[in-house]
């Protein structure tokens, strides 16, 4: 009986994933931890490939499409105000767990320096994909989720310039002065890149804008930015945050929102899929080494990956409250920058889970890379603890710790309802006619009500009007009085009445 290929792999896994998400999302768990547990579980499967994929293409296929996902939607200005939170924890952090786990390394398996290292900066950085998955239905304080989801911007190119150190040291024995210099030059090279390349195609898109092919030109331009930053030794994830956060700062009031619709729910698919297709090729990954070691070697590795594993966590919970009472301290002198409260500088510490970047960086590791399956499994349990132990038990956690900010939200959201509205009106004002009245007596009934949302009544004959127009339409077509393509334009026409209607949550694309 012949082995399964890896696309009649992918497709069970993809069928297993969307049943489990159908019960995460009924229990109310993140998806990344028992999707990586489900990734793992499809590769030990009696048939399933031995998949091998090129190191380079890994990283470009990976993280590009992630960061430039995360990145558009990150604002600017959340940077600039909260710089240092930032670069405590995304470039110190990073360098801090590195070293513990390079002391780890020293103390028990012996692992050459450049190898500890390049282990370290695999492991070190909490993954953008894992924290806005595990986040994104756990409605938490502003600045805690800005911290955490800007922090795995930046840390990955912390991490990975290390990794890239350790490597060139690990495969020349020591460092040139070229090598030196390009290291050096890529963070700012990497980010004046992204810049540049960002206003060029912020020019080119309008062109082909509200086409499918705008679309594609978003994923081509994520990959380009990468592939073309690493050909010239620059920071290529700089580079993909750069460019994408340039574009969204260029993007006008007036772009199309029918691109910005289509968009969301293509990136939210193909972000989701990364994760789906690299928790699988991971999980054979780990199955291939697995069975390539003897049980002695199995022993030692899966000892060693669980030190490593407590070391990173607690690593981040050592630096998360150690800058709690730096900026406490400073706050008392009387600083700008107010301390988190305690429950959510421990939040803060927790919510490292590891995700697509550890696993890129892991694959992208050189065959003849010296203890390369200590380090991949490492690599890999280090990924699957975090999501499982720290993702999983994250709800649970804000509960308890009376974390929430369901109802914070909600009175957010009214209010800059409001303000909208508002704004609305005051674009009116003076306008005569009695279809401006119409629109104004609308948005006057925003500004008054206790909460934003149709009145019941009216949603309801709305949506039975719309309904039967769909009822009507179907009639049209079978009885062959509308052609296909006049079908589909008058659908769509409905579906956006349909959805001017329809309450807030039934509006949204939900991952789980």
């Amino acid at each position: 009986m012949r082995g399964m290929t890896f696309f009649e792999t992918l497709v069970a896994l993809l069928a297993v994933a969307i049943l489990l998400l159908q019960v995460t999302r009924r229990m109310r768990l993140p998806y990344p931890g028992i999707l990586a547990a489900a990734g793992v579980g499809v590769a030990m499967l009696p048939g399933a490939p031995d998949i091998p994929i090129d190191p380079p293409t890994a990283l470009a296929l990976f993280i590009a499409p992630v960061l430039v996902d995360s990145a558009y939607d990150f604002p600017l200005g959340a940077a600039r105000r909260m710089l240092l939170p930032l670069f405590v924890y995304a470039v110190v952090a990073v360098l801090f767990t590195t070293g513990v786990v390079v002391s780890i390394s020293a103390l028990t398996v012996g692992l050459p320096i450049a190898v500890a290292i390049t282990l370290g900066a695999i492991v070190a950085p909490p993954d953008a994909a894992a924290a806005t998955a595990v986040l994104s239905n756990l409605p938490i304080d502003r600045r805690v989720d800005a911290l955490l989801k800007g922090e795995s911007l930046f840390n990955d190119a912390t991490a990975l310039l290390l990794f890239s150190a350790a490597l060139t040291v690990q495969a020349t024995g020591g460092f040139e002065r070229e090598t030196v210099l390009r290291i050096t030059l890529a963070a700012p090279g990497g980010i004046l890149f992204g810049i540049a390349f960002g206003f060029v195609v912020s020019r080119i898109m309008p062109v082909i804008g509200s086409t499918v092919g705008g679309t594609l030109l978003q994923f081509v331009y994520a990959f380009a930015t990468w592939l073309i930053a690493e050909r010239l030794h620059l920071s290529a994830v700089l580079a993909t945050v750069a460019s994408a956060m340039t574009i969204a700062t260029l993007a006008k009031i007036d772009d199309p929102p029918r691109m910005r619709v289509h968009s969301f729910a293509v990136w939210t698919t193909v972000v989701f899929l990364l994760n789906v297709v690299a928790f699988l090729l991971m999980g054979l990954q780990a199955r291939r080494i697995v069975e390539a070691m003897s049980a002695a070697e199995l022993q030692r590795a899966l000892w060693f990956a669980a030190i490593v594993v407590v070391g990173v966590i607690a690593s981040r919970l050592a630096i998360a409250f150690l800058f709690h009472a730096i900026v406490a301290f400073r706050h008392r002198r009387g600083h700008d920058l107010a301390p988190f409260e305690n429950a959510e500088t421990f939040l803060v510490g927790w919510a490292g889970m590891r995700g697509l970047v550890t696993l890129a960086t892991a694959f992208a590791l050189p065959a003849n890379f010296p203890e390369r399956d200590l380090v991949v499994l490492t690599a890999f349990s280090v990924v699957l603890a975090t999501l499982v132990i720290q993702g999983g038990t994250l709800a649970p956690m804000i509960r308890i710790l009376k974390l929430g900010r369901e109802d914070k939200a909600r009175q957010e959201i009214h209010w800059a309802r409001k303000s909208l509205a508002q704004a609305a009106l005051s674009r009116l004002e003076g306008e005569e006619g009695a279809d401006v009245d119409a629109v104004r007596l609308a948005y006057r009934e925003i500004c008054e009500s206790s909460r934003y949302s149709p009145k019941e009544r009216s949603r309801n004959w709305s949506l039975a009007a719309v309904l039967a127009q769909r009822q009507r339409l179907d009639e049209l077509r079978e009885a062959d009085l509308i052609g296909p393509s006049q079908y589909l334009e008058l659908q769509e026409d409905l579906d956006w009445k349909q959805l001017a209607v329809v309450s807030d949550e039934e509006k949204r694309i939900a991952e789980s």
